[in-house]
């Protein structure tokens, strides 16, 4: 299925010659009946004598209702550009011609209405006025075809023109991310609320959980039609209309977006490719106020210049869009700023996710240059390197391909070494450029040898320590730290992280400290003295190597002492049910200040628990 849409002038009969092609009558507002103008979008459809089906969106030319035009043109794969052969090409003729060079629509006729009102003569005018009018842009070698709505002269060679078009308009892509871009929110008796679109990047079937963005509203899929026709799935490229269940048409409006569950983030800031139209008669400042377009929605934002002090009409540069609210748009996705009164210009969304840049800074450019680029390596190799780690769905959500492109991309950056991959293949891994990895391994060595400076007699740097310095969030830094042992960057040694090469080594004093006070130790093992015990460092030491066992601040026990101790208790509850303070104390023949320290330890370790005065097994 194909989408066609009008574009042209107020008043040139765009909408009489949808009616005439499909006997439809787009214009569905009484207001639009009693005007005898379209106001907002109109819908139709048409059979083609190939068997294609045509869906067709009418937009209105008037210059107070382009931002309704926008909102339907889109999505469309070919566009028909009317001009009324009595009047010729008008001012909304050119806008909206704009508006589909900057969209890229590249399928198009233009559609001369209203031929039984004027001489051959003058049509040849009017024709040549037009083929000069569309030069330099993608409809510039689109047929020109006359008609007359009233009589019916030409729509048989329109119908065929638009036959022969779609026979070379590819199929849109299924990326496995179906959107559908609301342009229009309804209630119908007996069903509830209905919205429509026109569906890109994947499909949708009755029954499927949705998300509605950017409020992040859940629903469910009770219904799909397309032409008025009930249909089971809605596949990319194609009219719909959803039957949504448990939400109300008051919670939804144009410019929303219905997706899959959880993989879209609505967003505020967005960096772009950006080109002013060359007909402006002044350039664009540096944060100019814009009313920003893309898909249905219509928003308000500033215009940051990242390359540039202002864009000068007909050039193209890089910006940053910063938005008043935040809306579901993904890299790859056109738009079109405008004035309260003019259409500015447009261009490309080049991330979606954008983090606020410094201006003039090569770097950033030339890593937009990479994004908006035709190569999906080089998109993916830019995307790493602007933020890492990503993991691999975020990442291929950000550079806007599908599973297959994205893989095949990033075998060729693995093969030519440029990336790093953590925690195996699918949507769990984790992923660095070679640059970017090169730069943790760096920084994982310098923390530990500065750790290692201060703190020589230390087995090595705890990894919470580590993953702080690393800023790197904790599931991500377990696949981190895997690589890092795996490569021998660190080694782990009883739970801390240290350099390969680094040894305590104590110097002849440190090793007498150490020696008396052992040997003090095992001279009471049972009541060792509280004063003097060595240094933090030194006692540390001593405890990480399992040499005593700390069990409350003053109170040091030789580690065999401390083993003795714990299998006697355990021995002694477990044949008479229970121990107090006073038989822990007689057990050892040492003090109360001993075995409170002891027994406290013991249930802190959980070994032991206390029941008033007495203590059991736990």
């Amino acid at each position: 299925m194909f989408v066609l849409g009008t574009a042209g002038h107020v008043d040139h009969g765009k909408s009489v010659l949808v009616q005439a092609l499909t006997g439809i009558d787009p214009d569905r507002l009484r207001e639009e009946k009693e005007r005898g103008m379209t106001i907002d979008l109109g819908f139709a459809w048409l059979r083609l004598p190939s068997g294609k089906e045509v869906s067709i969106i009418d937009v209105p030319g008037h210059e107070r209702f382009i931002k309704n035009m926008l909102a339907g043109v889109g999505g469309i794969d070919l566009a028909l550009l009317v001009v009324a052969a009595d009047e010729g090409v008008m001012p909304q003729t050119r806008e909206h011609l704009a508006i589909l060079d900057l969209l890229r629509v590249e399928r198009g006729i233009v559609v001369i209405t209203k031929r039984d009102l004027v001489d051959e003569e003058w049509l040849e005018l009017v024709t040549a006025d037009i083929a000069e009018l569309v030069k330099g842009t993608t409809l510039s070698e689109t047929p020109i075809v006359p008609v007359s709505a009233i009589t019916g002269e030409g729509l048989p060679h329109l119908v065929s023109a638009i036959d022969n078009v779609l026979d070379f308009t590819p199929a849109r892509k299924d990326k496995g991310r179906p959107r559908l871009p609301i342009d229009r929110v309804f209630t119908m008796a007996g069903f509830g609320t209905v919205v429509t679109g026109t569906m890109i990047d994947g499909c949708f079937s009755v029954g499927q959980k949705v998300e509605i963005l950017p409020p992040l509203q859940q629903s469910r899929i009770r219904g799909l039609q397309t032409h008025k026709r009930k249909i089971e799935v809605a596949l990319p490229g194609s009219r719909v209309a959803v039957n949504l269940v448990g939400v109300a048409t008051e919670e939804i409006e144009r410019g929303y977006v219905i997706t899959n569950p959880g993989w879209l983030t609505p967003t505020r800031a967005l960096d772009v490719s950006l080109r002013l139209l060359a007909g402006q008669r002044r350039p664009l400042p540096h944060n100019a106020a814009v009313t920003f377009h893309t898909g249905s929605c219509e928003v308000t934002g500033k215009v940051r210049l990242l390359d540039r002090e202002k864009l000068e009409p007909g050039d193209m540069g890089w910006a940053q869009v910063v938005l008043a609210r935040r809306i579901a748009a993904v890299k790859g996705d056109l738009f079109v700023i405008r004035s309260s009164r003019d259409t500015l210009g447009g261009g490309e969304i080049v991330a979606s996710y954008a983090r606020r840049h410094r201006r003039f800074h090569f770097p950033t450019i030339e890593s937009l240059e990479a994004r908006a680029g035709d190569s999906p390596k080089e998109c993916l190799a830019a995307t790493l390197e602007a933020k890492e780690p990503v993991d691999w769905e975020t990442l291929v959500l950000r550079c806007s391909l599908s599973t297959t492109e994205a893989e095949l991309a990033l075998g060729e950056l693995a093969a030519e070494d440029r990336v790093v991959v953590l925690g195996g293949k699918g949507q769990r891994s984790l992923l660095f450029s070679a640059l970017g990895w090169r730069r943790i391994v760096s920084k994982a060595e310098k923390m530990t040898r500065e750790y290692h400076r201060q703190f020589p007699l230390r087995r090595g740097l705890p990894k919470e320590h580590l993953r702080g310095q690393l800023k790197i969030a904790t599931p991500a830094f377990a696949a981190v730290l895997q690589k890092l042992l795996q490569d021998g960057v660190l080694v782990e040694e009883g739970g801390a992280l240290r350099l390969p090469s680094h040894r305590v080594q104590l110097t002849s004093e440190q090793g007498k400290i150490i020696e008396a006070f052992l040997s003090t130790l095992a001279q009471n093992p049972y009541s060792p003295p509280s004063e003097p015990l060595p240094e933090p460092e030194l006692l540390n030491l001593l405890i990480e190597q399992g040499q005593v066992v700390r069990v409350s601040d003053n109170v040091v026990f030789a580690a065999s002492a401390y083993s003795e101790m714990v299998r006697r208790v355990k021995e002694y509850i477990a044949s008479q049910g229970k121990i107090t303070l006073a038989e822990v104390r007689d057990l050892f023949q040492t003090s109360r200040k001993y075995s409170q320290a002891l027994m406290e330890h013991l249930d802190e370790k959980g070994i032991t628990r206390r029941i008033g005065d007495e203590r059991v097994l736990k």
